[in-house]
């Protein structure tokens, strides 16, 4: 599959595809930014079931781009054909590829960015999947903390979470904060753990109206 995608699109290939296809199969697609971070998730998934997509730079606003500029996008392009199902209004279902995709961006203001961008055009050109529950945003450990000298660090989720638990932990001693700049500087275990396998990864079902809801707070936070 990845030597078809690099023959159709040329260039590096960004796709990294899994053996199995198709609707109950429980393939999964990862969409992610960039190769760093495609790199680090192609190490610790299933390559079976697994397959990652690494996006390149803020997505196009697909909510406000034409049919025509969709279907021409390079990256837009390849995960159309990705999916299998094409865009509406020639939405087929019968082509879908895989069980879920998964927008699983970087633990920062960027990728929050990017994965609106990207659920955006779930959205507006394959609504079909988020209404049948396959789109699901992972969240990524924003840091971790951990009292010096003590062997073991705890995850926070959001910069207000790890600021909780290192204010929690002062007690014991000093207290040191790292955050983690991409997913590639996520550990290979909490990267696996925690984002990777469908068993302990934190993930949530987006809907329909919950991305309506986020388009209209972005059109009210642009200039008139």
């Amino acid at each position: 599959m990845a030597r078809i995608f690099r023959e159709r699109y040329g260039g590096p290939v960004k796709l990294v595809d899994c053996a199995v296809h198709g609707p109950g199969s429980g393939a999964e697609l990862f969409l992610v930014e960039g190769d760093s971070a495609a790199a680090s998730v192609g190490r610790v998934c299933d390559p079976r079931l697994q397959a990652v997509l690494a996006m390149q730079g803020k997505p196009l606003n697909a909510a406000k781009a034409s049919r025509a500029k969709v279907v021409g996008h390079p990256l837009l392009s390849v995960l159309v054909s990705a999916i299998g199902t094409g865009i509406d209004p020639r939405f087929d279902a019968a082509g879908l590829r895989y069980d879920r995709v998964l927008v699983l961006m970087d633990p920062d203001a960027d990728g929050i960015h990017c994965g609106v961008l990207m659920l955006m055009f779930f959205h507006h050109w394959m609504r079909q999947l988020l209404d049948a529950g396959r789109v699901e945003v992972v969240r990524p450990p924003w840091g971790e903390v951990a009292v010096a000298g003590e062997p073991t660090s705890r995850l926070g989720l959001s910069e207000s979470h790890l600021a909780a638990l290192a204010a929690e932990m002062r007690s014991r001693g000093n207290v040191v904060t790292r955050r983690f700049r991409g997913l590639a500087a996520i550990d290979a275990a909490v990267l696996r753990d925690t984002c990777v396998a469908p068993a302990t990864r934190k993930t949530e079902q987006v809907t329909s109206a919950e991305v309506t809801a986020m388009i209209a707070m972005l059109d009210s936070l642009e200039p008139g």
